[in-house]
């Protein structure tokens, strides 16, 4: 269930200018980024592309979600990382995203580890957003 306007704790802002090969700036000033298109699609790969801000947004949250799971399982999850690999290509309808999650979690063993992951996985907003729409696989 989608949450309410008035249910919103905070609210980023961010704005593009020239799209793909251009500017992406965030109101508040604490991220002023020139984007380019990568070698791999044409581009001069000078500057960060959208994928590349998404994979950082979604493995942060996801490490977030995890320290929420495992905390929940009094598992340790110190020392652990979330890595998230965006890539695009062209679809049936122009062009798409994929994402592979991967997490490293020294403290647990194989089982726990998966079972923190798939945890995570529900309840990570990015998760849940992407949910249905793009292929996400975790590792």
């Amino acid at each position: 269930m989608p949450i309410q306007q008035s249910d919103v704790l905070y609210t980023a802002v961010a704005t593009a200018e020239n799209g793909r090969d251009g500017r992406v700036a965030t109101d508040d000033g604490r991220l002023d980024v020139v984007v380019n298109p990568p070698k791999e699609m044409g581009g001069n790969g000078a500057g960060t592309n959208p994928e590349q801000l998404f994979a950082a947004g979604y493995s942060a949250c996801f490490q977030g979600a995890l320290g929420v799971v495992a905390r929940e399982a009094k598992a340790d999850i110190t020392g652990s990382t979330v890595t998230a690999k965006v890539g695009i290509g062209r679809n049936d309808d122009g062009f798409g995203i994929i994402v592979e999650i991967s997490a490293r979690i020294p403290n647990v063993d194989a089982a726990t580890a998966r079972d923190l992951v798939d945890r995570a996985h529900q309840v990570c907003p990015y998760s849940k957003a992407t949910r249905g729409n793009i292929s996400v696989t975790l590792v």
